[in-house]
């Protein structure tokens, strides 16, 4: 009986619908762009500036609008489907969206309040009406999200290589944290110049670290949160975040989208995209997750001035900047006041979270995988891949190095009055975010010349390919020290852990070590000019820094000059994007004719 009346009156729709298809699916299309972004700046405007009572209302009038218009065009695309259930099993993701904004709408309409008030009223909780805010502003980020991956059936006829593509991602996501961090609400003081949000944007982005303000003072919490947004984006690509929530329910684009996400994830099969980013970003949540809640447990007793929320915001802020190897902290003295520099169990969480995201993800599945650990422990003759190897005891070996290093320095000083147990696990702490993340637990203004030398060398060799940590990667580095042993021990094949090294791979990592070194020889030099008055050990510390997007600094950060921070700004960009695009195009085949010329001998050393 029901069915029956269903049919009767989807056929009665269907044929209302069928001469009017083409116009509503017309109008559906061309109104989704104006109401998308009338609703994002109607959420931008209650976020980030202070509204009358009058604007507040118009604005989220202005919001509910554009969410019903998104909830009728998602029934109308379904209704007009040959099968309804198949597209709401295919567009679940959406369709979850669709019903929580339908059922909340609903109470709205009939009882005055939202779903979200609801839920807050039947746990005894007070009434919290920024909660639902801030429901509808992720709410809106997704949809923003999903109908930016939905152009990637476009991408055929943008004539724009992936390096290109991923670079106007990067400009377009540093531009719009610089614009969202201007807003009032999101400074103490209600404002901030352009240049010191175009840095700390292009830092967050780049996720390296450097800042020309205190993130714990200048900025209030909705400007944190900011700086939270852009550091996710930017460690995981706002690309493959695209790509993530549209892959639950809508195929990829085309074949030269399908190329970009292999180029981005280092995968080499264009059928590994969709599969293998959906684990990345469920990697990246899952161990952000478990990290939040590690952080909040250890730092319970030590933040005992802060509420529970406050807690909880300070656990996930941290542990996605730490997995990011971002290096932001919302202390003023980093790590290394006198309340989070005592709580040492949370230093080695975020040690653990910085070496799981400087690893790479392709590494993250291969080792820790559970599937892969069954598919090991049920072959026991299939071993994890030679770069998962390479990398493991590259990143070892540097740890160590550091550690050492930090430890038998002589002169110090940020180890006096410190048990040997605690010496240790700064020497661990401090040389696990030297090479990839800008945290610190002592204050390096104390560290002998010694260590900063060692420091920079463990910067420029950075993280691993495929992660959120920059240099020039541990990859790079054991191909150009095990090519430099062959050459001297004459040996015709380079090998590592019995396998061949292709001439192809090591004419790719002189060409990354050269391209890198030129950046920061050249951008230390500029800044001897901007910067005069500060040594150059100083000023090479702090742009191999930024170039290898580590963030660690001897504070001389926020006393460098406009020009001086817009070199800096060049190199946070380059050693983010440029080692990335130029890593693309590497792999390109190039089109060559086939030709010889004679060879001549050079003399070399």
């Amino acid at each position: 009986m029901v069915r029956e009346l269903y049919l009767r009156i989807r056929e009665y729709i269907l044929l209302w619908l069928y001469g009017r298809k083409a116009t509503i699916s017309l109008i559906m299309h061309w109104s989704s762009l104006p109401v998308g972004l009338a609703g994002v700046s109607a959420v931008i405007y209650t976020f980030g500036f202070y509204s009358t009572p009058l604007t507040e209302k118009i604005a989220m009038t202005t919001i509910h609008i554009t969410m019903a218009f998104y909830l009728v065009k998602y029934v109308l695309s379904a209704l007009t489907e040959l099968h309804p259930l198949k597209y709401i099993r295919r567009t679940w993701f959406e369709g979850i969206l669709m019903l929580i904004v339908a059922i909340s709408g609903f109470l709205r309409l009939f009882y005055g309040h939202n779903l979200i008030d609801t839920m807050f009223i039947r746990l005894g909780l007070p009434l919290l009406p920024s909660v639902y805010v801030f429901f509808i502003q992720v709410y809106f980020l997704v949809i923003l999200l999903v109908e930016m991956a939905r152009l990637a059936s476009r991408l055929d006829r943008i004539h724009i290589g992936p390096a290109g593509l991923l670079t106007i991602s990067f400009v377009f996501l540093i531009i719009s944290g610089t614009l969202l961090l201007m807003m009032p609400r999101m400074t103490v003081t209600g404002g901030i110049r352009f240049l010191d949000s175009l840095f700390t944007s292009t830092s967050a982005c780049c996720v390296t670290g450097l800042i020309v303000v205190d993130t714990a003072s200048f900025f209030t919490m909705r400007g944190q949160f900011i700086i939270l947004l852009l550091i996710q984006l930017g460690g995981i690509n706002i690309i493959s975040f695209a790509t993530f929530f549209t892959s639950f329910y809508r195929n990829l684009g085309g074949l030269k989208y399908q190329s970009l996400m292999k180029d981005l994830l280092s995968t080499d099969k264009l059928a590994d995209t969709h599969s293998l980013l959906r684990r990345i970003v469920m990697y990246s949540f899952l161990i952000e997750g478990v990290g939040t809640l590690l952080i909040y447990l250890s730092w319970r007793d030590h933040l005992v001035d802060f509420g529970m929320g406050q807690q909880l915001f300070y656990a996930v802020f941290h542990s996605i900047s730490a997995f990011n190897n971002a290096g932001f902290a919302l202390f003023t003295d980093n790590l290394a006041g006198e309340i989070i520099g005592k709580a040492w169990v949370s230093h080695i969480i975020i040690a653990f979270l910085i070496i799981l995201g400087g690893l790479g993800f392709l590494v993250i599945q291969d080792v820790f995988s559970p599937r892969s650990i069954l598919y090991r422990i049920k072959h026991p003759w299939r071993r994890i891949a030679t770069s998962s190897k390479v990398v493991l005891l590259t990143s070892g070996i540097l740890i160590f190095a550091g550690m050492f290093v930090f430890l038998v320095a002589p002169n110090n000083a940020a180890l006096e009055g410190l048990s040997w147990g605690r010496k240790v696990l700064a020497a661990f702490f401090q040389s696990v975010v030297s090479r990839t993340a800008g945290f610190n637990s002592v204050d390096l203004s104390l560290l002998p010349t010694s260590i900063i030398v060692f420091f920079m060398f463990l910067m420029y060799v950075g993280g691993s390919p495929g992660s959120t940590a920059g240099g020039i990667k541990t990859t790079t580095f054991a191909v150009l020290m095990r090519s430099s042993v062959a050459t001297l021990r004459g040996e015709k094949y380079l090998t590592m852990f019995r396998r061949n090294i292709s001439f192809d791979t090591l004419d790719k990592a002189y060409a990354l070590a050269f391209f890198s070194m030129a950046v920061i020889m050249l951008s230390a030099f500029l800044l001897t000019f901007t910067e005069p008055n500060i040594n150059f050990v100083s000023i090479l510390f702090e742009e191999i820094s930024a170039f290898a997007t580590v963030g660690l600094s001897t504070g001389i950060t926020a006393q460098t000059s406009d020009l001086g921070r817009l070199i800096l700004i060049m190199s946070m960009f380059i050693g983010r994007v440029g080692t990335l695009t130029l890593g693309m195009a590497l792999t390109r085949k190039v089109a060559f004719t086939r030709q010889s010329f004679p060879t001549a001998d050079i003399p070399i050393g």
